[in-house]
Parts: C-alpha cells; structure tokens; sequence
C-alpha cells in the first residue's frame, strides 16, 4: 500500500486565504505521490514534499516564515524513517532555505540527531548544502505584520492558535512500497517568538514520529503544549494500543492536549495499513492525502 498526507498548519485560516492552502497542499501531495507511484522511498516523498510547501510563501516554513522578536527568522524541522529510527533535526537556522533537507542530511550522515543554529549551518556548508542570506527567507507580509505589533506588551504566542495570527506549520507522511514509513515537519515557529525559541516541530516524539510497527505522526500547533503531552509519540503509542486506528487515536491525542495542556493545533496520523487519522481543534486545518486504495487525491480545509 502506498499512502501520503500531507499538513499546512492548524488555525483559523481567513476565508480569502483557504484557496491558496489547498493549492499549496495540494501540490506537494502530487509531488510526493509521484515519488511514491514511482518506485520512490517515503523519505523522498516527504522530504520533496516539505521542500515544496518550505518555498511557497502562504506558509510559516522556509521562505515567508515568521518573524522572532527582534525580527529575524529562525527555522526549526525534523525527519524520521520508522524502520531505522534514524532522523535528524534542526532547530533555529537562519541560514537554511530548506530545513527538512538538511535534517535528511543529518539523519543519513551524522552520528548526531539534533544540530542547532550556528552549529547546524556548519554542517550544512561541510555537507554540500548551500546557505541562503537571511533576506532570502524573508517577505513584505510578514516584516509589516511584526512592524504592526511592536510595543504591544499584550500579545501572546498562544493566540497565534486561538485567533487570526497564522500558525503554517508543514508537515508530511508517508509509506513507500516497501512498507517503510517516515514522517517529517517543518516550521518557522510562533509569530513574534522570543530568540532562539524552539519548539515541538523538531522535537523527535513531539513534532514527528515514525515507527514502521505502528504508524507515522506530523504535528501543527502551539509547540510549547505539544511538546508537555510529547505529542507525536503519544499518539503513536495510542495506535499501538487500540489496534492501529489512526482517527480515533488522532482524536484522543488532541483531547488530551486541550485537557492537560490547554493546548491548540493538529496532528496527522498514517498506519501500517496506509490509512489515515486527522484531527485538530482550530477553526481549520490544511491537508491532504492519498493511498493506493482510493488513488484520488483529498483536499481539505475545514
């Protein structure tokens, strides 16, 4: 079974912005599918796939991210293969126009898992991938929305998910012909986030998971409450208990968000029989998925 879903971040995406959403996710789905329909691995499919929504702008990953409290960008991403637990992670790059790429990196020749700023740039340029100018990364929407904040001691990064502030977030997963499966995700964090603030998206067990036994995860959301309930493994471990339902363990993983953690976002959910768990508590949700069964491509908002 050949399976893909892929996510664009969990908030209250504004009516005139739900078209661009769905293009965008929807893009990267055919990106990875081809991948897979190919002969291609999961990791291919999904590190494609991320790279694809890292360069659209409509999303919080790569170029077009959110801006930090001083007014840069710090990108955060992780990647998982869930036959031999190997993956890598990056947090708070500025120099990286696609951060899944270098966790791919790292998970195929590091002995390491997780390389921070400086430090993961430098394996970078070692590693033959090229460092982009700061700039690069950024655009006019998002510099003129942190302009307009400035000096609002009253903002919080958790209204990013409870109100209109967009929280896009990307992810992926995926199972490949020979039944393995990975799960990555990249970010650009919360809007107007403290320096050097990481969140749950590279965490391995918070923001991604894949264990080939049981399944694949890829998180959205206010990192700091996904990372308190270990999002990722959490649901994860609910699938290995309740016979591999990916909906209902989706499900309960967001509950026990909200219930412990007051906790805002989404998850997305594969098991080893390709099938697929969604479940979120914002107004709405970015993704869409594929498998061999059905062959038709699902393309959903709401």
């Amino acid at each position: 079974m050949l399976s893909l879903i892929v996510h664009g971040g969990a908030w209250d995406i504004p009516n005139e912005l739900i078209e661009s959403h769905k293009n965008g996710v929807s893009k990267a789905l055919q990106i990875g599918w081809d991948i897979l329909r190919n002969g291609g691995s999961a990791i291919d499919a999904v590190e494609n796939a991320v790279n694809y929504l890292e360069n659209d702008t409509t999303f919080d990953a790569g170029r077009g991210s959110h801006l930090n409290a001083e007014g840069e960008i710090e990108l955060d991403a992780s990647i998982m293969n869930g036959k031999t637990f190997r993956c890598g992670s990056v947090g708070a790059v500025k120099n990286v126009r696609n951060p899944i790429s270098l966790c791919r990196k790292i998970m195929d020749e590091s002995e390491h898992i997780f390389l921070v700023g400086t430090g993961a740039e430098k394996f970078a340029n070692e590693h033959g991938i090229a460092l982009c100018s700061p700039d690069d990364l950024l655009i006019e929407r998002e510099v003129l929305k942190w302009k307009s904040i400035q000096g609002k001691k009253d903002f919080s990064t958790k209204d990013a998910f409870k109100f209109h502030t967009a929280s896009d977030t990307v992810g992926a997963v995926a199972m490949d012909s020979e039944g393995i499966i990975c799960a990555g995700t990249s970010t650009g964090g919360t809007f107007n986030k403290h320096p050097g603030r990481v969140g749950d998206s590279p965490l391995i067990g918070c923001g991604t998971y894949a264990d080939n036994s049981v399944g694949g995860v890829s998180t959205t959301g206010w990192g700091e409450a996904m990372i308190k309930v270990v999002m990722a493994k959490t649901v994860i471990d609910l699938m290995e208990f309740n016979e591999g339902n990916p909906q209902e363990a989706a499900e309960k993983g967001i509950e026990i968000l909200a219930r412990k953690a007051d906790g805002y976002g989404g998850l997305i959910a594969l098991n080893i029989k390709g099938e697929f768990g969604i479940a979120f508590n914002t107004p709405r949700m970015a993704r869409a998925f594929i498998n061999s069964h059905t062959n038709t491509p699902q393309i959903l908002i709401i």
